[in-house]
Parts: structure tokens; C-alpha cells; sequence
């Protein structure tokens, strides 16, 4: 058990990295709430298993429904949270959805849902639970990033891409606007993980179905080969477990150690490496136009 438990709060939480970080952290010794929607409908079954988890293993861990595209949604649940434990101490920023296929063939409104899902839906939960962590003066947002964002990502999955891209920005930005409030910043990195979550399985596909087939011919059978290349390179021996038990890692650490930025990337993309080049430029300008104390404590490494 976890020296300092605290009150932790994991969207996407039905399947997948979400669900598995929820039991993880719960094991750990924190009280989780497993944040996800149709709790009475559709994912009843992931409700009855969290709470046959929780009483199997003796830790604290629920359901609490939270749709991530209704911000009504999402400010009942944080009340729900906040009525039963009078406080929030971490958010896991984990809810998203995948797409698969050629850009061109999905519509402006599909791009705007996948944006919606994927980042819109960290600003609404943000809206909801900064407000208490300011008032508590600490807090830790952890955002649950990909390493598409600057590894060597493959084509066909742009939009998604490109969300994850965004939500990495708002975080970057989130991190300085709250440091001062004494609010931390985490991103952990996944790379690609061909199985264990339901990523792929359950990914979206284009809209204009007669416009993706006219990309069937000329990239086809390199679409096919690209993604058993991209299995092929996969290590033996590494589980999706493994990212819910770094997120475990950083929630534990204590205040003012946490890395700003963490990577579990068994197929090494290339991300690690660019993102450290990265986050050394972005300290270097923040010192260079005087705003070096907007930085967390671990922002270069």
C-alpha cells in the first residue's frame, strides 16, 4: 500500500489502460473512481466487475458514471466524488477513441468528434476539478498521452494523431498555468501496444466508405504489410499492464518529484528521444524569457 493514499479519478475507465490503471491504482492503496458512461446500460458488466474486484482484493474502488462528452455529465460525477470524500487529489486523463483510415475519407464532423472525445473532453473535466485542487492547493492532472504525438507514426490513423498531438499542447499548457497552485503535470507516454486494449478493435472508420476504397489499390497491400511489420517489431514479453503500473509510479512519487513527461514504448518509435530534445528547448526558452518558475521541478528530464 501506497505510503499517501489519495482520491484518484480515471476517465475511460471500462476497458482498456483505463480500466486496467483504476484496479492498478486501487491495489495500490488509493481510492479510485472508475469514470465511464452507461454504467446502468451498456457497461454494467465493467460495474460488476469493478466491485467484484473491490471486494475480492479489499481496496477501494467503484464506478461513478461520467460521459466525458457532457459537461453535466462529468461536474455530477466530480460532485459525486467530492460529496463522498471531500476532496480530488488526482485526475487520470484517459478517456479516447481511435480511428482507422485514409484522412481524406473521414468527414469534418468525424474530425470534429474525434477532437471532441479526445481532448475537448479533458477541458471539461479539467473545468470541474482545477476550481477544487486550486482550493486544496495540490493536485496532480496525469494525462495519458501517445507517442505518436513525436515518434515515427505511420499513416492512416491522421486524425486520431492529431488529437492526441492537441491534448498534448493543452497539457503543456496546463502545466504552467498551475504550478503555482501548487497543480502538477504528468504525461505518460504509451507507444503501440497490438494487444491487450481495446484500441484497435473498437476504432472508428471513415464515413465516405466510396472514397477510402479508392486508397485500396495503390496502398493496400502496403497498408496490410505495414501493420504486421509493426506487430512483427513488438518485444516479446510486454503487457499493456505495464503502463498502468508506471501511471501507479508517478501517482506515488512524491510532490515536486514527478516528471513532466514519462514513456512506456516497448517498439521505441523514437518519441522518447524527440520529446527529450524537446522539453530541454521548451525550459531553455522559458528561462531565456524569464518565466523560468513556470516549470515543474522535473520538466527537462
Amino acid at each position: 500500500m501506497t505510503s499517501q493514499p489519495y482520491v484518484v479519478v480515471v476517465t475511460g475507465a471500462s476497458s482498456g489502460f483505463g480500466n486496467l490503471t483504476a484496479r492498478a491504482l486501487a491495489r495500490a492503496g488509493h481510492t479510485v473512481y472508475a469514470g465511464m458512461r452507461a454504467t446502468a446500460g451498456r457497461n454494467a458488466p465493467a460495474v460488476a466487475a469493478l466491485a467484484e474486484a473491490a471486494e475480492l482484493h479489499g481496496v477501494r474502488l467503484s464506478a461513478v458514471e461520467m460521459d466525458v462528452q457532457d459537461q453535466a455529465s462529468v461536474d455530477q460525477a466530480i460532485d459525486h466524488v467530492l460529496t463522498e470524500q471531500g476532496r480530488v487529489d488526482v485526475v487520470v486523463h484517459y478517456a479516447g477513441h481511435m480511428v482507422l483510415g485514409p484522412a481524406e475519407a473521414f468527414t469534418v464532423d468525424q474530425l470534429a468528434d474525434v477532437y471532441d472525445i479526445n481532448v475537448l473532453s479533458t477541458q471539461r473535466v479539467n473545468r470541474a476539478v482545477v476550481p477544487v485542487m486550486r482550493r486544496q492547493g495540490r493536485g496532480l492532472l496525469l494525462w495519458v498521452g501517445s507517442s505518436s504525438t513525436r515518434g515515427g507514426h505511420p499513416p492512416f490513423l491522421g486524425p486520431y494523431f492529431a488529437a492526441k498531438a492537441a491534448m498534448d499542447a493543452l497539457a503543456e499548457s496546463y502545466a504552467a498555468e498551475l504550478v503555482k497552485f501548487g497543480i502538477e503535470t504528468s504525461l505518460v507516454i504509451p507507444g503501440a501496444y497490438p494487444s491487450g486494449t481495446n484500441h484497435f478493435a473498437h476504432a472508428g472508420a471513415p464515413g465516405d466508405t466510396s472514397r477510402a476504397a479508392e486508397y485500396d489499390e495503390p496502398y493496400g497491400s502496403l497498408r496490410d504489410a505495414m501493420a504486421e511489420t509493426l506487430s512483427g517489431i513488438f518485444p516479446p514479453g510486454r503487457e499493456v499492464g505495464e503502463v498502468a503500473d508506471e501511471i501507479v509510479r508517478v501517482v506515488s512519487l512524491p510532490h515536486g518529484e514527478r516528471p513532466l513527461r514519462t514513456h512506456v514504448d516497448p517498439s521505441r518509435d523514437g518519441s522518447e528521444v524527440v520529446s527529450a530534445v524537446y522539453d530541454r528547448v521548451r525550459a531553455e526558452f522559458f528561462h531565456r524569457v524569464g518565466i523560468g518558475e513556470l516549470l515543474t521541478a522535473n520538466a527537462a528530464l
